[in-house]
This record gives C-alpha cells, sequence and structure tokens, in this order.
C-alpha cells in the first residue's frame, strides 16, 4: 500500500541529496540547512510515534533541529550557484516551447483521478492507496510522474532533477519552508481556541442577528488571517470555528458546503495582498529575479481587492439560498 510516509521520505532524500551537492560545493550553510530539514521529514514519524508513548525526547531532538533552522536561515545567500547560461536555457526554451506545460498538467490529473477513482484500485486483493491520506499520497505520486515526464520530454538524465531542484530550493533559501510553517500555524491556532476568541470579540463588535454583517466579518476575517499567516488554509479553521460554524452555519442556516468553498476562495484574495504568501508573491521575485520585492503584490492587489467585493456578494447571495 502507498502510504504519505513513503513521500516523505523521497523528499527526506531529495532534501538530502541537495545538502550533499551544496557540501560538494562548500557552501556550507545551505547543506546545513537543508541537512537538517532532510532528518526533521525523515524523522516526523518517529516523533509522532515517540510522543504517544510519552517519550519526550525525539520532540525536544526536534524542536532543536527548527531553532538550527531559524539560525542558519540569515546565513542562506544566494550566490555562487553553477547555472547554465542564459543563452543556453533560452534555446532549450525555444525548442521545448509548449511541451514544458505537458509535465506540469499532469500532478493535478493524476492528483485528480487518485482523489476520485483510488478506492478502486487494489493489488493482489489490498487496496493501493490509504484511503485517510489518498489525496496527498496522489500529489506525491503525481509529482513522481510529472518528474518521469519532464526527464522524457527534456532527454535529461535523472540527476537533471536533483540538479535542477537543489538549484531552485538554493534560489529560494528559507522562504522556501513558509507555506508549511504557516499552515502548522493555522493548526496551532485553532488547537488553542483562537476561533473561540475570535467568535467573542466579534459578537462584541457585530450585531450577530445581521447575516450580512456576519458574512463581512467572515469574509474579511479570512482575508485578514490570510494576510497575517500567508495561507487560507491557516486561516480558515479559525474563521470557520469562531464565526462560520457558530454564527452563519447554526444561526443563520447557511449552506456549509457552498460557504465552505466561497470561504477559501475569500481567503485566496488576501493572498495577493500579502508578502507571507511567500509561495505566491516571494517565490516569483526570487526566479524573476525583480528588483523590488513588492513588485508582485502592487501589480495584483486591485484584481484582489475587486475578487474579495465579488465573493462576499456570492456569499450572501448563495450560502442562504441553496
Amino acid at each position: 500500500m502507498l502510504r504519505i510516509e513513503q513521500a516523505y521520505w523521497l523528499m527526506a532524500l531529495f532534501l538530502a541529496g541537495a545538502a550533499i551537492l551544496n557540501l560538494r560545493d562548500r557552501r556550507w550553510s545551505h547543506a546545513a540547512f537543508w541537512g537538517v530539514l532532510a532528518m526533521l521529514v525523515a524523522g516526523g514519524k518517529f516523533v509522532l510515534a515517540a510522543a504517544a508513548a510519552h517519550d519526550n525526547l525525539p520532540a525536544q531532538l526536534a524542536g532543536a533541529g527548527v531553532i538550527a533552522l531559524a539560525a542558519l536561515s540569515p546565513r542562506m545567500s544566494r550566490g555562487h550557484l553553477r547555472e547554465r547560461p542564459a543563452d543556453e536555457r533560452e534555446a532549450d526554451a525555444k525548442k521545448l516551447r509548449h511541451r514544458l506545460l505537458g509535465p506540469a498538467l499532469l500532478i493535478p490529473l493524476v492528483t485528480l483521478l487518485v482523489a476520485l477513482f483510488g478506492d478502486y484500485l487494489a493489488f493482489d486483493g489490498r487496496r493501493l492507496f490509504d484511503a485517510h491520506q489518498m489525496t496527498l499520497t496522489g500529489l506525491a505520486l503525481a509529482c513522481l510522474v510529472a518528474l518521469v515526464a519532464a526527464l522524457r520530454v527534456t532527454r535529461a538524465d535523472p540527476a537533471s532533477g536533483l540538479v535542477e531542484g537543489r538549484r531552485l530550493l538554493d534560489t529560494l533559501g528559507w522562504a522556501a519552508l513558509l507555506p508549511l510553517t504557516l499552515a502548522a500555524l493555522g493548526g496551532v491556532f485553532a488547537a488553542t481556541g483562537v476561533g473561540t476568541a475570535v467568535a467573542d470579540l466579534v459578537r462584541m463588535l457585530i450585531p450577530v442577528h445581521s447575516a450580512l454583517a456576519c458574512v463581512v466579518a467572515f469574509g474579511l476575517g479570512m482575508v485578514l488571517f490570510t494576510v497575517i499567516m500567508g495561507n487560507a488554509f491557516a486561516a480558515f479553521p479559525v474563521l470557520m470555528a469562531g464565526i462560520g460554524i457558530p454564527l452563519l452555519i447554526r444561526l443563520h442556516g447557511a449552506n456549509p458546503a457552498i460557504l465552505g468553498a466561497m470561504g477559501m476562495v475569500t481567503g485566496y484574495c488576501g493572498t495577493l495582498f500579502t508578502p507571507m504568501a511567500a509561495n505566491y508573491n516571494i517565490v516569483p521575485v526570487a526566479l524573476l529575479e525583480l528588483p523590488n520585492q513588492g513588485d508582485v503584490i502592487r501589480a495584483q492587489w486591485k484584481t484582489g481587492a475587486l475578487l474579495l467585493v465579488v465573493n462576499l456578494a456570492l456569499i450572501y447571495l448563495l450560502v442562504f439560498r441553496f
């Protein structure tokens, strides 16, 4: 059976490979950063198992690893990467043209197919995918399929995946971890009762008997928490626990499915406003070598504001009528 832990181990191997390549180039901080992260990713299941057995030492070691990552991150610079000349890369891109898009499209396609039909796939009487983690396992499998397809399209050797992946990691630096840490922050907020505190604050500030006021508070709250945490997935459990479930669903009878879908889309508007959304707003700056870190946000904030108004109107018009 394919499990998500196997994807984590492959990820750890990739990070370890990136660390080894940086050691070869004497990029000590980068090597240490990716090496520590590889150990954390590979040992995650062991830490959880030890915690269930009330053994705190592995968790303390993992905490020390996180502190080490924080200490190493300021020392990671982008210089001295052995990249191919720009004219060679541009020539290859012109030669391959639209075929480069095919492997990228395989990632959502294979993930969707696994999510839809994974329950029916079995080998020798055993399920091929774990039912509890099917989508994530499908995403990991899709990435491997896309890698094989990319190697086939470009006719590159398998080592190119590690070399180019390491180059991309070093280009992003510590920002590559920001989506992961911010998503974890959302779980921490939900577990520590921030949603309840938000609900109490909303009851003090708005007339909760007004469905429109609750919709506006929910939508703006999703945007605000997404701006703070950089990820709508992190904001969603907090706002649903604080406003969505108690006020909109239970008090005003909103449709949970529509509210959940539209709430996530509304949160994505906040993604367009914040540098905390590293995968949207910091990564393109690094990859395109833009002169100002805020260029992407300045180009898209008006679109985000317009989408926010439209989403609020759609929530109000749809969730109480279906």
